[in-house]
């Protein structure tokens, strides 16, 4: 399973995912564990490949259940009727466990596997520091995620099958978070701009250490305030850490994956759930079963916002999403509440008829929901909001307002980076700039401008798909405020959910340590608090 260095960009890309997605690749592991010198060149960059497209979701759906039908309709960006998949907006478990349980088995079973791999053949040779501390970051983000939906969770043992540890002890999450930032604080030192790194294997930033470096750190500044509540002396040491070494400072730092639509091994799998009703094309299904939800379709009406267009358009006929400007204007757009399915909607809108789903807006599919559309591990525009956040508790530099001007014009510019942006949004500086004089930071008290900051930060996430960062930020903050649901049968009383179940195979299979998790944590349920959540 030799894979020459001289692949470069999609071809390294198709080839990548082609051999390392299959268990063919099993025996080209069994080798390099006999021999560690024996492949180091060639296999560790093709592994670092796929672990990102793993990570961005790539050939794997499952992995981004928890990020769209639960997270993303907890967080009140989606709508369905359908009650067996959309069971985020409803609170109720059932249907696929997958929903529940994707990220945390890719995660665990691949994901992490293969950022091992990498760390056990790099780690103390100074020729490969870059390729090291890169993988510390990755490894950072794959399993923050993971935390901040569950809780406590295996850590310091976990992605450890191959010394043994086949049932590895759930770690508390306020140590986790603690190693976490020791490792991007050790991770973004320690990188040497005058050292090789993964060059084109690298689908993020190409290789470039000083890229990772400012990720490393804007992690950092997003770990860092998620600790606010739980402990807020912690939380302002490594928010001024990583303000003083260096964060995001445009679109072009975003930490992000590329796509083309000319394969399916190298779509964005995000946009893919939006265009699909399980595998089936959604022309061919008539109808999507997503729609946006009325909470954020009436705020960007509301504010006249010009991402209403990017983000969402209407269909035409009972075919094809709309491809055209027309259909998709502020004074046509229209959520869909939440909560019901394809019978009780009609006590919510009188004279309701399954036709009636076509006026009722999705994802535009040629420009965020597009197959070639970028996926964003973090934003700029993310870390503007928090550095905004930053300013308005007196840990950093600059004044909110400054902030947050900055952060809504990198989010309505970062349309730039998506497929077609200029049939909605032609001039995206301009359409910033008129937005902010008719949406201005106003200030106020502490918690109007909280408000202020994260209900804006709600909505440039969604542009992002960060639906788990922004189902984070909300349980953190408190903001934009939702009003809940309460559809018969969910699970919470009709109160929003705090966090996912573990999967149902802890239980049978690590049970001692699923049991301590449950005695630490508490209940195994939607309503139990994680630890920064309290």
């Amino acid at each position: 399973m030799k894979l020459k260095r001289t692949l470069t960009g999609l071809t390294l890309k198709a080839g990548v995912l082609a051999a390392l997605l299959l268990s063919s690749c099993d025996k080209g592991f069994e080798e390099m564990n006999k021999n560690p010198n024996a492949y180091v060149e060639p296999v560790i960059p093709a592994v670092f490949s796929a672990a990102i497209m793993r990570h961005a979701g790539v050939g794997d759906g499952n992995t981004l259940y928890p990020n769209s039908k639960q997270a993303g309709s907890l967080i009140q960006y989606f709508s369905s009727l359908n009650a067996f998949q959309w069971t985020g907006v409803k609170y109720l478990y059932q249907g696929k466990a997958d929903y529940n349980n994707g990220l945390w088995n890719t995660a665990f079973s691949t994901e992490l596997k293969e950022v091992q791999q990498i760390l056990d053949l790099t780690k103390g040779k100074t020729d490969m520091v870059n390729q090291y501390n890169i993988a510390r970051i990755l490894r950072v983000d794959i399993l923050h995620r993971v935390t901040d939906l569950y809780g406590d969770m295996p850590y310091t043992e976990a992605g450890r099958a191959l010394d043994g540890i086949f049932k590895p002890k759930y770690d508390k999450q306020a140590d986790i978070y603690a190693d976490m930032l020791k490792e991007l604080e050790e991770a973004s030192k320690a990188l040497d701009p005058a050292k090789p790194s993964y060059g084109a294997a690298d689908f993020v930033y190409n290789g470039a250490p000083a890229k990772w470096k400012l990720f490393a750190n804007s992690l950092m500044l997003r770990l860092g305030m998620r600790m606010t509540k739980a402990n807020p002396t912690l939380a302002e040491t490594w928010v001024k850490k990583a303000i003083a070494g260096g964060v995001m400072t445009s679109n072009a730092d975003n930490a992000k994956v590329p796509h083309t639509s000319a394969s399916g091994t190298n779509w964005n799998w995000n946009s893919r759930q939006m265009q699909t009703v399980e595998g089936n094309p959604a022309s061919a299904a008539g109808l999507g079963f997503s729609k946006l939800n009325e909470a954020l379709i009436n705020r960007l009406k509301a504010k006249n916002d010009p991402r209403l267009p990017f983000y969402s358009t209407l269909w035409q006929g009972n075919i094809n999403i709309a491809n055209l400007p027309a259909e998709s204007t502020h004074a046509k757009a229209k959520g869909l509440p939440g909560g019901f399915d394809y019978t009780s909607i009609a006590t919510a809108i009188p004279g309701w008829n399954a036709n009636m789903q076509r006026d009722y807006s999705e994802m535009n599919q040629h420009t965020i929901a597009h197959l070639e559309a970028p996926t964003h591990y973090q934003s700029y525009a993310e870390v503007e909001f928090l550095l905004a956040e930053a300013a308005l508790r007196g840990w950093g530099p600059g004044t909110a307002k400054e902030h947050f001007d900055k952060a809504v014009t990198a989010s309505i510019t970062s349309a730039t980076l998506y497929p077609n942006y200029a049939l909605v949004i032609p001039n995206p500086t301009a359409a910033a700039a008129s937005y902010l004089a008719a949406n201005p930071y106003t200030g106020g008290t502490t918690a109007q401008q909280m408000e202020q900051i994260h209900s804006e930060m709600w909505v440039a996430l969604f542009g992002y798909m960060n639906n788990i960062e922004s189902f984070s930020n909300w349980r953190r903050t408190g903001y934009p405020v939702l009003v809940p649901v309460n559809y018969p049968g969910n699970e919470t009383g009709g109160i929003i959910q705090r966090r996912l179940r573990y999967p149902a195979a802890e239980q049978s299979i690590n049970t001692e340590n699923y049991n301590q998790a449950v005695a630490n944590q508490g209940p195994d349920n939607f309503l139990t608090r994680i630890w920064w959540d309290k």
